[in-house]
């Protein structure tokens, strides 16, 4: 299934660099909205990343407008705490695009109240703010695939040394 990952703004390289090695493993693109936090070079987005970040499908946009342009008509789908409904709720089709905020922020209000229809959230317990920015990004990742049947995806796994006859 083809799919898409945006990071509107991200600030910490690890987290971004642990969405791009779950892009790789899931076969999904990574899109970067500047201003980013960090370099691409940074240590820590490698560290995160491992040898997978070489391989992975990244675009970088100067701004959110950038974004727009370069992808008209894109099937946006915004997560956010602030969203009535939970992202269990919303059909993810082939080449939809996940919207991630910045982890002091998220995603501008300014974009959020535009398509109010289009943002879902995790549910968490009263009181608690929000998640690590790459797991909130693995759980919808996966769900999207899910839905998809793991469209592309390798379905079974193979053991090192022996094996499972």
């Amino acid at each position: 299934m083809e799919l898409n990952v945006v990071l509107h703004e991200p600030e910490i390289a690890s987290n971004t660099g642990n969405i791009g090695r779950t892009c790789a493993a899931a076969g999904a693109r990574l899109h970067l909205i500047e201003p980013l936090g960090f370099h691409l070079t940074a240590r820590e987005l490698k560290r995160a990343g491992m040898d997978y970040w070489s391989s992975l499908d990244v675009t970088r946009y100067a701004d959110y407008d950038d974004f727009l342009a370069r992808n008209p008509g894109a099937d946006l789908i915004f997560l956010t705490t602030k969203a009535r409904r939970d992202y269990t709720q919303i059909r993810y089709t082939p080449g939809c695009f996940l919207v991630f905020g910045k982890e002091s922020a998220g995603i501008p209000e300014e974009i959020l109240v535009k398509a109010p229809e289009r943002c879902v959230r995790i549910p968490m317990a009263e009181g608690a703010r929000s998640l690590n920015l790459s797991n909130a990004a693995a759980i919808v990742v996966y769900e999207a695939l899910r839905q998809n049947s793991f469209e592309g995806l390798k379905l079974q796994g193979d053991l090192h040394r022996l094996s499972w006859d």
